[in-house]
């Protein structure tokens, strides 16, 4: 059986520790779909999700395995329609697994055959969050060392 996981995330934007969380999974799983959820948590997107569609496509076009899709619904109920078993989730501190964990847990709750899959972040990653990227590009930083595509 193929072993398809999900990716999800709001992606505003993408980083170099989200590709590079993508690229490890592959040793992991046949497929991976990159998944943005709209966040009903946050009222408006930094970056158009058109364009971090585009440039996350455009990052793994090399890899047949990886697909970029967008999904407004329960991110259990996403995966059981996509039949992925596995999500896969990026750790950089005890931060990041406090809120993966209930979040995984409800996952869980919700689809009893999904499992959560958490890498921790490789070190030279570890400071990049998509909050503070969006914050130096807002103030006309160069955040490329950031990404893995030119914004």
């Amino acid at each position: 059986m193929k072993r398809v996981a999900l990716f999800p995330g709001s992606f505003d934007p993408f980083t170099k520790g989200h590709e590079d969380i993508v690229l490890r999974g592959l040793k992991l799983f046949d497929e991976i779909i990159i998944s943005i959820g709209y966040n009903s948590g946050k009222s408006q997107r930094y970056f158009p999700i058109e364009t971090m569609i585009t440039k996350i496509r455009e990052t793994f076009k090399s890899y047949p395995q990886i697909r970029v899709e967008t999904y407004a619904e329960l991110t259990a109920s996403y995966a059981q329609k996509n039949g992925a078993k596995y999500l896969l989730r990026g750790l950089r501190n005890t931060t990041d697994f406090e809120y993966e964990n209930s979040i995984a847990q409800v996952n869980r709750h919700l689809n009893n055959e999904l499992e959560s899959v958490f890498l921790i972040t490789s070190p030279q990653f570890a400071s990049i969050s998509s909050s503070i990227i969006r914050e130096v590009h807002r103030y006309r930083g160069d955040v490329s060392d950031f990404l893995p595509y030119t914004i």
